[in-house]
């Protein structure tokens, strides 16, 4: 998975609250949908396109599946926004450093 694709794939709010459930364990389709404000049929679309972006994992139980967060999905994704905080960072770092050698003369 390419964070770029985890990145699209949690542009739209739906995802996100998908996400934001299963940040408790794995759960069944039904139990996604539930008290959602979309179909159960568009829940499983939502799932499909995280599942492709690599953010969930399925596992068939019985006559079901269940999802669940991806570690190494969301890994990816944590590292790409790791490297753009390191370089917020950084450039701080230098501004800073300038200021102080302004204020210094």
């Amino acid at each position: 998975m390419a964070y770029q694709d985890a990145i699209v794939a949690l542009a739209d709010p739906t995802r996100r609250v998908i996400i934001e459930k299963l940040r408790r364990g794995p759960l069944p389709v039904g139990a996604i949908a539930a008290g959602m404000d979309v179909s159960r049929p568009a829940v499983s679309q939502h799932l499909r396109v995280l599942s492709d972006a690599g953010l969930l994992d399925v596992k068939p139980e019985g006559n079901r599946r269940l999802y669940a967060i991806a570690p190494d999905g969301v890994d990816e994704l944590r590292r790409y926004l790791d490297t753009l905080w390191d370089d917020a960072l950084a450039a701080f770092a230098r501004a800073a450093e300038e200021k102080a050698k302004g204020n210094a003369k």
